[in-house]
């Protein structure tokens, strides 16, 4: 099959930063000066203060539509590797993007260690990686998945929580779409696991997850928060902001 032909060959190469830190800039004025003018409404950005302007960073987004990850690629002042789902390489024209920018491509319903060990090699590097714990689209939260958790207590970066909306119905060239609300962006501010073992089991990770997980709730209108809804279920004995 070609998207795993695609995940077993680059999971091969040794990760070169410099020779696609500049294909992704290129990629990146494509999306904002093109792609931002034409197929994607963006209304605003917020709490862009707390987005580190070095090292590595685990943006952890929900995700309600198609475009969601690409408004974040292009709506921040770094480059960003998205993890993404392996049959995104496949979809017509659109699926040239994670190709060329070289996301991790992710195999859906399995613990896919070829794309964890993706990541931690690209947070080794000192870069940003983008993830949707809920590991599919839908129109509120989800239960999240343990990989943010076992990303974050493996590398230690920090987890940046960004509540996405307003993307339903894009990329549109349609002038009524265009004329209602836009894509809004929303960083919270940045947190680590406190991990108490040097490997944490099944048990903590869920823990880890589920707190990480009201955290991005409590940042999105109430109709979104899905099954973390009851903010008065949240805890924050294993996160520690900074």
């Amino acid at each position: 099959m070609l998207t795993e032909r695609i995940s077993r060959r680059e999971s091969r190469k040794p990760y070169d930063h410099a020779r696609l830190e500049r294909r992704r800039w290129i990629l990146r004025w494509l999306l904002i000066h093109i792609g931002f003018r034409v197929l994607a409404k963006v209304d605003r950005v917020e709490g862009l203060d707390n987005f580190p302007k070095i090292g590595p960073a685990i943006l952890m987004i929900n995700h309600i539509a198609f475009i969601d990850p690409i408004v974040i690629l292009g709506c921040l002042p770094r480059n960003i590797v998205p993890m993404a789902k392996v049959e995104a390489y496949s979809y017509p024209i659109i699926g040239i993007l994670p190709r060329i920018w070289q996301a991790i491509p992710v195999h859906r319903g399995e613990v896919d260690r070829r794309a964890l060990r993706m990541a931690l090699e690209v947070l080794s590097s000192g870069e940003v990686i983008l993830v949707a714990p809920e590991g599919t689209r839908g129109t509120c939260l989800q239960r999240g998945k343990e990989g943010v958790a076992y990303l974050g207590t493996r590398s230690g970066a920090p987890i940046i929580p960004i509540a996405i909306w307003g993307t339903v119905g894009f990329p549109s060239i349609s002038p009524r779409r265009w004329r209602q609300p836009g894509a809004v962006a929303r960083l919270g501010r940045p947190f680590r696991f406190r991990s108490y073992s040097k490997r944490p089991g099944r048990d903590e990770l869920r823990r880890m997850t589920d707190e990480a997980m009201y955290v991005l709730a409590a940042m999105l209108p109430e109709e979104r928060r899905g099954v973390y809804a009851d903010l008065s279920q949240a805890t924050t004995g294993t996160i520690e902001f900074v």
